[in-house]
């Protein structure tokens, strides 16, 4: 058996429902009887999917995190490329709106923001190859299934691909502590991609260059910045009141 483990009940349902050929094997904590099991197990059988009642112990040495009681075997996704992400902007009847982190780093923001990204109907995340949290089993989890629904595009040069959003059309919005613009001055209405940086450090310089307008979100208190995962949600918010205005 290769590939990865899934683990946690929004994520495993998330793959059964959407790629269901990926579900290699499925483990199940002993103890648990209720609908919600019944109903998965019997999709699993119908699949032909191998799956097993198991003691809590052998769950937590498959993985490392809060699994909820469910961890699945299943064969690695199919990774995005830029080539791939450019034919759907080209081929879509949509403006573009697409979520870059540069540089984010805890998997568990990533899996955060992959969801806020999801709610909002961000087309794709794009992050740079190097430097970057990958989606691991615990940025799945954190997910909650949005890692199966969110394109998650890793490029090898970001200022780069950055340049080639740009002659797509496509409106680059950094935020930046020191931006004399607020998230709420910004037009997002249009082809857009939101750029957040990474914890703590915020974005790259070339990152930075390559953007068309930099942005602040407005703090009246005494704390002076947000979880990276939650300042996306913050501006994806926004992104989303304007799209839907």
């Amino acid at each position: 058996m290769s590939g990865e483990f899934v683990f946690g009940w929004h994520a495993v349902e998330a793959v059964l429902k959407r790629e269901p050929e990926r579900l290699q094997q499925v483990w199940i904590q002993t103890g648990r009887q209720d609908k919600r099991v019944n109903r998965f197990t019997e999709a699993l059988d119908n699949l032909g999917v191998r799956w097993k009642v198991v003691h809590r112990r052998e769950l937590d040495e498959r993985v490392s995190g809060v699994h909820q009681g469910i961890v699945a075997a299943v064969s690695e996704s199919r990774e995005w490329t830029e080539g791939d992400l450019l034919a759907q902007i080209a081929g879509s009847d949509k403006a573009p709106f697409l979520l870059v982190l540069d540089g984010v780093t805890d998997p568990h923001n990533l899996g955060a923001c992959m969801r806020t990204a999801d709610a909002v109907g961000v087309q794709a995340v794009v992050v740079p190859k190097d430097k970057s949290a990958s989606l691991t089993p615990v940025a799945r989890k954190v997910a909650c299934g949005a890692a199966e629904t969110v394109p998650f595009v890793r490029v090898t040069n970001l200022a780069r691909f950055l340049r080639t959003l740009k002659d797509e059309g496509v409106w680059l919005i950094g935020t930046a502590g020191e931006a004399s613009s607020t998230l709420y001055q910004a037009d997002f209405t249009g082809p857009v991609a939101l750029v957040m940086g990474a914890e703590g450090k915020g974005m790259r310089r070339l990152t930075r260059e390559h953007c068309d307008q930099l942005i602040n979100i407005p703090m009246l208190g005494h704390v002076d910045s947000l979880n990276v995962s939650v300042a996306t949600g913050v501006c994806l918010y926004e992104a989303l009141r304007q799209r839907l205005g």
